[in-house]
C-alpha cells in the first residue's frame, strides 16, 4: 500500500498536490491504473478528451476535503466506442466519492440528523436523505426475495396516525426482522401474502391472542402450527382476575400496594408481603378463592420443555380449569374461560414449543427508537427500508 492510498483510502491513485482554500483541503490526484475498453476489453485506445472532476471526499482532520482527479475520454479502435475512465471509488455522475457517501450514511443511521450533517459537511439535507435511501436499498437488495423462515413471529405495532398500524414478521431462529407490512387486517395483508415466497416452509408461528392473525396464518401458512405467546396469555388471566376483584371489593382494588402484590407470582413475594396478603384474604375469602385459581392457572402455563406424554395430563387439567371458569358465574372469569377455550390448542402447544414473541416485542422497542430519532416517519417505504437494515 503506497502513501497515496493511505491518504485517500482509494486504490490506484497518485497524489500530486495539496492546497487549502477557505477552510477546505483540495487534493490533486491522477488515476494510474490500467485502462481497457469496458465494452470489448481491448487495451488499444486513443485519448480523445480530458476533464477534472472535483468530488467531495472524507474529511482530513477537521477540514472538508475535495478530490481533484483527472478523468480521460477514450476511443476504442476495436469496437469504435467512446467512454470515460471508470475511476475507483467514484461512480458516474456522482459529486462525492463512495467512502464519503458511506460515512454520511453511517452517521445518519447512528442517530445524527440530516440538518446537523448538512451543516457540518456543507451538503444539503435532502442529499443526506437521498444517500441514505440509496445505501439502504443496496443492503436490502442483498436479502430481498428470501423465503420465509421456519419459525415466524407475528405482531402489530403503531406506525402513524394517518396510516395506523403495521404488521411485523420476525425470524425467531436468527433473531432478525424478516419484513414489515403496512396494515393488520386480512384485506390489507392479502396482496403481500399472495406474493410471499416459501410460505409452505413455515412450521411454527408465534403470536398473541389475535383472532385476525390466527385466521391469516391458517389460510396462508398451511403447514404452520400456531403457538400462543405465554406473556399475553398470562397477562389476559391477570387482567380478568383484577376485573373480578374490582367487582368483589372496589375499594381494595384501588389500593396500589395490594394491586402490586396481586399481580405478582407467588414465588416473587417476600415473607412480609405474604403475611399482608393473608390478612387481606381473611377479610375477603372470596378474593382468596379467585386468587388461588389465578395462581394455579398461571403456574401451569409457566411450564416448558414438556414431551408429548407429559403434555397429556397437563391438557386434561387445563381443560378442567377452563370448564370451572365457564361455570363459576362471575362475568370476567366466564369471559376468560370462553377465550381460553377458543385458544385451547394454541395454548397447549406452548408446553412443547419454547418459542415466544419476546424477540418481536424487543424489536418493536428498537423501531420506536428509530421513529424518535427521525422525529416520525410519513413515508412507510423509507421506514420499512430502515427497519429491515437496522433490525438485523
Amino acid at each position: 500500500m503506497n502513501s497515496s492510498e493511505v491518504i485517500l483510502g482509494l486504490p490506484e491513485y497518485q497524489v500530486t498536490n495539496f492546497r487549502a482554500v477557505a477552510g477546505r483541503v483540495y487534493v490533486s490526484a491522477r488515476y494510474i491504473g490500467a485502462v481497457v475498453c469496458p465494452h470489448c476489453g481491448s487495451p488499444d485506445l486513443w485519448l480523445k478528451d480530458k476533464r477534472v472532476r472535483r468530488p467531495r471526499h472524507d474529511s482530513l482532520g477537521l477540514r472538508q476535503c475535495v478530490l481533484e482527479v483527472e478523468s480521460r475520454k477514450w476511443w476504442c479502435r476495436d469496437c469504435r466506442r467512446k467512454f470515460w475512465d471508470r475511476l475507483p471509488g467514484i461512480l458516474p455522475h456522482k459529486r462525492a466519492t463512495e467512502p464519503f457517501r458511506r460515512s454520511v450514511y453511517r452517521r445518519h443511521c447512528d442517530g445524527i440528523n440530516a440538518s446537523c450533517l448538512s451543516r457540518h459537511e456543507g451538503i444539503c439535507g435532502s442529499t443526506v436523505v437521498r444517500w441514505t435511501i440509496d445505501f439502504l436499498q443496496r443492503e436490502v437488495a442483498e436479502f430481498e426475495g428470501a423465503p420465509c423462515p421456519r419459525v415466524l413471529g407475528i405482531d402489530e405495532h403503531f406506525f402513524s396516525r394517518k396510516d395506523g398500524y403495521a404488521t411485523t414478521l420476525c425470524n425467531l431462529q436468527r433473531h432478525t426482522i424478516f419484513d414489515v407490512v403496512l396494515g393488520r387486517s386480512e384485506a390489507a395483508l392479502e396482496s403481500y401474502l399472495a406474493k410471499l415466497p416459501g410460505k409452505e416452509r413455515v412450521r411454527v408461528v408465534c403470536m398473541d391472542l389475535s383472532s385476525t392473525y390466527r385466521a391469516i396464518v391458517r389460510k396462508w401458512f398451511p403447514n404452520a402450527r400456531i403457538v400462543a405467546d405465554r406473556f399475553h396469555v398470562i397477562r389476559l388471566i391477570t387482567m380478568q382476575f383484577l376485573a373480578c376483584w374490582r367487582e368483589i371489593d372496589p375499594a381494595g382494588a384501588k389500593h396500589r400496594g395490594l394491586l402490586s402484590l396481586m399481580r405478582r407470582h407467588r414465588h416473587n413475594l417476600k415473607p412480609e408481603q405474604k403475611v399482608k396478603l393473608a390478612k387481606y384474604f381473611a377479610e375477603f375469602p372470596a378474593v382468596k378463592v379467585i386468587y388461588q385459581i389465578k395462581q394455579r392457572l398461571c403456574y401451569q402455563l409457566l411450564k416448558k420443555h414438556r414431551t408429548r406424554q407429559q403434555c397429556v395430563p397437563l391438557v386434561k387439567e387445563f381443560l378442567n380449569k377452563v370448564q370451572q371458569l365457564k361455570e363459576c358465574g362471575l362475568a370476567p372469569l366466564v369471559q376468560l374461560g370462553e377465550t381460553l377455550s377458543s385458544w385451547a390448542v394454541e395454548i397447549a402447544t406452548m408446553w412443547r414449543f419454547t418459542r415466544n414473541n419476546g424477540i418481536t416485542e424487543g424489536f418493536h422497542t428498537k423501531m420506536e427508537l428509530l421513529q424518535r430519532q427521525a422525529f416520525g416517519y410519513r413515508n412507510f417505504k423509507r421506514y420499512r427500508l430502515r427497519v429491515r437494515v437496522m433490525c438485523r
